[in-house]
């Protein structure tokens, strides 16, 4: 989630103690804790409301799939997926490789 690794953690730990001392650490792990876990708890409760709200259609319904940059992805993919593809105006088809797209100089 956060690509954090243990050497990361390593020198945030020794940095913590440095800065508040060694015997303020334990309580602000056990702070940090529960806010982690109020948040988890918040995400939760949030996920299950929208799933309630939005019905039967959405059960499988994660935050994450709210992610715009997630959702374009997906819609992308799918979209280059499809062998069906029609072209937007008739008459248009792609380009075979090595061809030059027309060009037209009043239009530009």
């Amino acid at each position: 989630m956060f690509d954090v690794g243990l050497a990361e953690l390593a020198l945030i730990a020794l940095v913590a103690v440095i800065v508040f001392g060694p015997d303020k650490v334990p309580d602000m792990a056990r702070q940090a804790g529960r806010f982690l876990r109020q948040v988890k708890r918040f995400a939760d409760s949030t996920r299950d409301d929208l799933r309630n709200e939005l019905g039967s259609d959405f059960a499988d319904l994660e935050l994450t799939d709210l992610d715009p940059r997630k959702a374009i992805r997906k819609h992308l993919l799918e979209a280059m997926d499809e062998d069906d593809v029609e072209p937007v105006r008739p008459g248009l088809r792609a380009l075979e490789p090595g061809e030059v797209p027309p060009y037209d100089a009043d239009a530009t």
